[in-house]
């Protein structure tokens, strides 16, 4: 397991962050390479043909590692999540009375697009949900089984639900779409980056990632892995630098039909973001280096002390491997007034996020035991 990695960021002493879900710090090295980028861009006479497409070829090949898929032409960049599952339903077409399947309460990227597909084919939203007792994950992966079936065209989720915190089982999920020749589409951004995502076991059709929350690079900045159902699809938009042999500017006028190898034909206009792909870059290489399983040990390890106390104070809280390490959904109970608990944080500086009747709690490596302890004493100072 790996030490504490606080002192590679610039957050304050006195303020307790938990709230990586929301967004991440920034590394003082993504930092660093954001203000090279910058202070490079002065001078862009000293900018080459390469330049426009080797920091594309390291941010590939960096977030195909992370996530184990042996070729890097199966990864696009693109602006947002949004833009990444556009894609997807931009090639897919339904029929009427056809079905896709979106769990309850996900998060609002993920949803659009197939609202607008099933609106536009006359085809059917199936939302699942689980139950609300100790078993709610357990029993809402069941139900996600149970509702896979002839008529499923789409399953669109994510692997761990950005407000709770439960994890899904996509290898069991992947082997039911198998059954029915459904797609699988996985919104990674609350989980990848901090939880081991493996695109040989999960065999996700596409896994669109958010850049800025565990990835731990900049806003504006997503990265994508469609697979090889989609090498032959069509992008949302045309652009230049998707299209076969765009490397020889000599010729972009003689117009090329064919697009870039693999899911390169997605990747959008202005792909050689010169400021936020070393960004992004330099912070998955970070991960990588630190390694995803060492750092959900980390926040295991940092955790697990504190749970029963939150327990012992009225809270619900799932157990018994139900939900992620890095991203806890903290049930609040009926006789705590919320907007004191809500202040008293404020008061102990004590940074969370709120999703529905729940406390996220969202830490990583940077964080340790004293983050924890602020957030016990603030929340006994709330109930008491």
């Amino acid at each position: 397991m790996i030490a504490n990695q606080k002192h590679l960021f610039r957050l304050d002493d006195d303020v307790t962050f938990l709230n990586g879900a929301y967004m991440s710090p920034q590394l003082i090295s993504v930092e660093q390479a954001g203000i090279e980028a910058i202070n490079n861009l002065s001078k862009p006479y000293l900018f080459s043909t390469n330049d426009f497409f080797d920091i594309v070829k390291e941010l590939k090949s960096s977030f195909a590692k992370l996530i184990h898929c042996e070729d890097p032409n199966q990864v696009a960049f693109m602006p947002s999540v949004s833009y990444g599952i556009a894609t997807v339903a931009n090639n897919i077409s339904l029929q009427k009375g056809d079905e896709i399947i979106i769990l309850k309460d996900q998060f609002p990227s993920n949803y659009y697009s197939w609202k607008r597909l099933a609106d536009k084919h006359d085809a059917v939203i199936k939302i699942i949900d689980g139950s609300l007792g100790k078993d709610r994950a357990k029993d809402w992966n069941s139900n996600i089984l149970q509702a896979i079936n002839s008529k499923t065209k789409l399953v669109a989720m994510c692997q761990v639900h950005w407000a709770e915190g439960i994890k899904f089982d996509l290898e069991a999920i992947r082997e039911k779409t198998d059954q029915y020749d459904a797609l699988l589409v996985i919104d990674g951004t609350q989980s990848v980056g901090a939880m081991d995502f493996d695109v040989n076991k999960i065999r996700p059709d596409a896994l669109i990632c958010g850049g800025y929350k565990w990835l731990m690079g900049p806003y504006g900045s997503s990265v994508a892995y469609y697979g090889e159902k989609m090498n032959n699809g069509t992008p949302i938009e045309e652009n230049w630098i998707n299209r076969k042999n765009s490397h020889l500017f000599q010729n972009l006028v003689n117009y090329q039909d064919n697009y870039a190898e693999g899911s390169g034909r997605y990747s959008v206009g202005e792909q050689s973001n010169f400021i936020l792909l070393p960004m992004l870059r330099t912070a998955i290489d970070q991960l990588l280096e630190w390694g995803v399983d060492n750092i959900q040990n980390y926040c295991k390890a940092l955790n697990e002390p504190y749970l029963d106390q939150l327990e012992n104070l009225g809270f619900s809280v799932l157990k018994d491997d139900q939900i992620s390490n890095h991203l806890l959904g903290i049930q609040i109970p009926d006789h705590i007034d919320e907007q004191r608990l809500k202040q008293s944080y404020l008061d102990h500086k004590v940074i969370v996020s709120y999703r529905g009747n729940a406390i996220r709690i969202s830490p990583n490596v940077y964080n340790t035991a004293t983050d924890w302890q602020r957030l016990i004493k603030a929340t006994e100072k709330a109930v008491g």
